[in-house]
C-alpha cells in the first residue's frame, strides 16, 4: 500500500517551510539600475537568484518575503523605478526540506536494534511527496535516531495510504532493510487488514486482477490489463446496514490494492472518496486498518507477530456493523 499524492492546501505546505527553515536564511539584495526601471518584480527576482525557479520566487513574493525600499511586497508583477532597492529572502523550497529530521510522536509496537514496528495513525504521510513535503513519517524517523540517514528511505521498507492506520515495520540498519526488502518481496511478510466496504460480498473470495495507473485520472490506480498482479484474499466477518466488515490479507502490495481491489467489484471501501466510498458510520476516511504484520525478525530469524487494534474512529464505525469492538 502507498500514500496517495493528492495536494493538501497550499497555505499549509508554505506556513511548514516557512517554520521549518533555517534562521540563517541568506537575504540577498540589489539596486534596480537604468535597464531594469519599469521590470516586473518577479523578473528582476530571477536575475538576483537564478538558482530558484520564478514560480518559487513567486511564491516568496506571495508569502511576504521581498521588500522594495523597505516595504513588504506581495505582488510578483509590481513595476521597478531605478534606484529603489530589492530585497529578498531566499527561504529554501519545500522539496529542500523533505529529508530533515523533524520530531514526531509515535506509537512504537516494538523496537530493537534491528527494526521499529509503528502503529501509524491515519492523517500520517509515509514519504515526503507533493502537497507533503514535511510532517511525515520520514521526517520524524530522521529525528528518532541517528541511523535513519544514511538509509534508503530512512529505513522505510512499505507504505501505508495517508488515511489508512495500522502497522509497519521499518529497518535501522542496511542489513536489516535489505533483509525486510527481500522478504517482502519473496512474499515472506503477512499483512492483514481489517476493512469496511458497501455492500454485501461473499463469504470468502479471491481477487486476481492486475493495478496499474488509471488512465482516465492520473491519482488513482485501477484494474488493467497491464497492470501488475495482483492478489487479495477477503473473508466476511461480518455484515449490517448495506456494509461489510472484512479481513482482507495481501498476497502482493500494489498501491492501493485493497481499495481498488474493492471498488472493481462493485464494494469501494467506507468514506473512500478517492473510489466512489460514501461516508457512511461516522467514518470520514477510508475504512481500513493495518491489523496484524508477521515476519522474520531480519537478524535472529524468529517469527514475529503484532497485532494493532482498531482506533477510535474505526472502532466505533465496526461495532456497528460487528455488534463488537
Amino acid at each position: 500500500m502507498h500514500d496517495s499524492a493528492a495536494p493538501d492546501g497550499v497555505a499549509d505546505i508554505d506556513d511548514a517551510v516557512d517554520a521549518l527553515a533555517d534562521e540563517s536564511v541568506e537575504c540577498r539584495s540589489a539596486q534596480v539600475d537604468a535597464a531594469g526601471h519599469g521590470e516586473r518584480l518577479d523578473k528582476l527576482l530571477v536575475a538576483m537568484a537564478s538558482e530558484f525557479s520564478r514560480s518559487h520566487l513567486q511564491s516568496l513574493i506571495a508569502r511576504g518575503h521581498v521588500r522594495v525600499d523597505g516595504a513588504v511586497q506581495t505582488t510578483a508583477s509590481r513595476r521597478l523605478r531605478a534606484g529603489q532597492r530589492v530585497d529578498v529572502d531566499l527561504v529554501p523550497t519545500a522539496e529542500s526540506l523533505a529529508f530533515r529530521p523533524q520530531p514526531i510522536e509515535l506509537t512504537v509496537v516494538h523496537e530493537d536494534a534491528h527494526l521499529l514496528v509503528i502503529d501509524k495513525p491515519a492523517g500520517l504521510v509515509v514519504h515526503p511527496a507533493a502537497g507533503n513535503w514535511s510532517g511525515t513519517l520520514l521526517n520524524g524517523l530522521l529525528a528518532r535516531h541517528a541511523g535513519a540517514a544514511a538509509l534508503p528511505r530512512a529505513g522505510i521498507v512499505h507504505r501505508l495510504d495517508k488515511d489508512t492506520s495500522g502497522l509497519m515495520v521499518v529497518g535501522k540498519t542496511l542489513e536489516a532493510v535489505t533483509a525486510l526488502v527481500r522478504a517482502i518481496a519473496a512474499r515472506e511478510v503477512q499483512r492483514s487488514y481489517l476493512a469496511l466496504a458497501h455492500g454485501v460480498l461473499a463469504a470468502t473470495q479471491r481477487i486476481e486482477a492486475p493495478i496499474g495507473r488509471d488512465p482516465r485520472a492520473r491519482l488513482r490506480m485501477a484494474v488493467v490489463a497491464g497492470g501488475k498482479p495482483a492478489r487479495t484474499d477477503v473473508e466476511r466477518l461480518a455484515e449490517a446496514q448495506g456494509i461489510s466488515a472484512l479481513r482482507c490479507t495481501l498476497h502482493t502490495g500494489r498501491t492501493h490494492q485493497i481499495r481498488v481491489h474493492l471498488a472493481s467489484r462493485g464494494h469501494p471501501l467506507v468514506a473512500d472518496a478517492l473510489y466512489g466510498g460514501a461516508p457512511a458510520l461516522g467514518m470520514t476516511r477510508q475504512a481500513l486498518h493495518a491489523a496484524r504484520l508477521a515476519l522474520r525478525h531480519p537478524a535472529g530469524g524468529e517469527l514475529l507477530v503484532f497485532e494493532a487494534p482498531l482506533p477510535a474512529d474505526m472502532a466505533a464505525a465496526w461495532a456497528q456493523v460487528t455488534g463488537r469492538r
